[in-house]
């Protein structure tokens, strides 16, 4: 039998690598690989799962037809990562009025210390603390227990557009509390 040919017919022609090639064999294969470090990467900036996993379905999605399963695994993973860094952009540009697109290169490789692990949770209760009440409810409402902009706007008694006024007012706050801290 020809490698040309099976049983049931001849395949489809593909691109044959050279044995050296680490590629994926198909799309599923591109998915399951990179489908993890994609989502924890957006969720470590968006701060709530909902967010990051629209954004990771948008992130395939665009990266779906201009991505070639002839690339390498490297240049998949850059091209996602390029990707990533504008669907982020993009949600932040409607969610806060404002781009934010850094996306650390790093961001897939798990801190080097224990320490780093460790500190998150207190400079985050740190952050909340220094927080007015109004902030800090909405911010923990949002991030810390996931919930939608309607269902934090419902707990607090206020409209959807007043909690996302109060989201984005108690976010400049927070970056400003926590860029005093780390000076």
């Amino acid at each position: 039998m020809t490698a040309h040919s099976e049983p049931d017919g001849p395949r489809p022609l593909r691109a044959v690598p050279d044995p050296g090639f680490a590629g994926y064999p198909d799309w599923e294969a591109v998915y399951s690989d990179n489908a993890a470090w994609v989502y924890r990467t957006l969720f470590a900036r968006v701060g709530n799962r909902a967010d990051a996993e629209d954004l990771t379905a948008e992130v395939f999605l665009a990266a779906l037809r201009p991505l070639r399963l002839t690339a390498s695994v490297g240049e998949v993973r850059a091209y996602l990562r390029t990707t990533a860094r504008t669907v982020l952009a993009a949600h932040w540009r409607e969610t806060l009025g404002r781009e934010i697109t850094s996306i650390d290169d790093d961001i897939e490789q798990p801190p080097e210390s224990e320490e780093a692990i460790s500190t998150a949770p207190q400079r985050v209760a740190d952050v909340l603390d220094a927080l007015p009440d109004r902030y800090r409810q909405i911010l923990e409402l949002r991030f810390l227990q996931g919930n939608s902009i309607k269902e934090s706007a419902s707990e607090l008694g206020i409209s959807v557009a007043n909690a996302k006024v109060l989201q984005h007012r108690a976010l400049r706050l927070a970056a400003q509390v926590n860029d005093g801290g780390q000076s």
